[in-house]
């Protein structure tokens, strides 16, 4: 096949799920209900964060962090996602591609780091409890969050930049419903300069080293829970815990399915589904997740809507 020279004015067109008519209408009315879902709980986890006092913690600080992020990850994504479902404009033009590539790489490349620095948040608050508040200082805490942002918008800028050098061939579809990474890969022409192998190099550190640290905190953490005589204790550790492990697991889990594999295996109907997961699933239920059986989070929620003090 040939290559063609994708201007500013040429676009793409996003198959989306055309391969499966039949479901189209089904996933517009799941994703939309998932979508308000996901915007609402986001919301209200930031505003709770900022409003309540008592949320004044590393612990909400980064939660607050990775709502936003969700909130933005979403709202880039699955907009054009209902667009395409309704029939009304499957295109995309280059110059918004190219920008949906750059953001959506930017915003999950920094949820891996951000993921990282909450595990590190965990492993004090259960490791060194009483030198928590001395390690989780403020400063600290907006320092680690800007690194986070900055790697994340550092990793970005070096996929995109290597990803745009690559000539594409063949029809201008992608069989996907937004631009992402391995879709665009399954366009690029033959690979001369091996820019493919420098990009797998990038997503590999900035998804396995995350997770290795990550899983690294936690078995730190499980010993010093295991120490606790207290079932109570152990118990309350574990479920602060658990909630961010969960996170991790759907997140890294989804993620590395996906930017793992080597072009020639990558399936695109399989990554499409995968992909519904991580910009979908995981933002909406990571609100959740956090929040089910939180305490101080209904306690703040009561306190914003002016219920009164929970009993117990």
């Amino acid at each position: 096949m040939g290559s063609f020279n994708t201007s500013f004015w040429e676009g793409f067109l996003l198959l989306g799920f055309s391969d499966w008519p039949q479901l189209e209408p089904i996933l517009f009315v799941f994703i939309f209900i998932f979508y308000s879902l996901t915007l609402f709980g986001n919301t209200t986890i930031i505003t709770l964060s900022i409003l309540d006092p008592q949320l004044h913690t590393p612990m909400y600080f980064f939660l607050c962090h990775l709502s936003f992020l969700d909130l933005c990850y979403t709202t880039c994504t699955v907009p054009q996602l209902l667009i395409n479902l309704h029939g009304l404009d499957r295109t995309i033009s280059y110059g918004r591609c190219v920008a949906q590539l750059f953001i959506t790489l930017a915003l999950g490349s920094t949820e891996c780091v951000l993921l990282v620095v909450m595990a590190f948040d965990r492993y004090a608050a259960v490791c060194r409890p009483l030198h928590y508040t001395t390690i989780m200082h403020s400063q600290l805490c907006h320092i680690l969050a800007t690194i986070s942002w900055l790697g994340g918008l550092v990793n970005s800028l070096i996929q995109s930049s290597l990803m745009m050098a690559m000539p594409l061939c063949g029809l201008r579809l992608m069989n996907h419903f937004f631009c992402e990474m391995p879709v665009f890969l399954k366009l690029a022409c033959e690979d001369k300069n091996g820019t493919e192998a420098k990009m797998f190099v990038a997503r590999a550190i900035i998804l396995i080293v995350p997770a290795a640290l990550i899983l690294g905190s936690y078995v730190h953490i499980v010993q010093a829970v295991l120490r606790v005589k207290s079932t109570t204790g152990r118990r309350k550790a574990f479920g602060t815990c658990g909630s961010h492990l969960l996170v991790v697991s759907l997140f890294y889990g989804s993620a590395i399915y996906t930017y793992l594999q080597p072009k020639s295996s990558y399936s695109e109907s399989k990554g499409k589904f995968a992909a519904l997961f991580y910009t979908i699933i995981s933002p909406m239920l990571n609100p959740v997740i956090y929040t089910l059986r939180n305490k101080d989070v209904k306690e703040a929620l009561r306190k914003l809507l002016g219920i009164g003090r929970a009993s117990g």
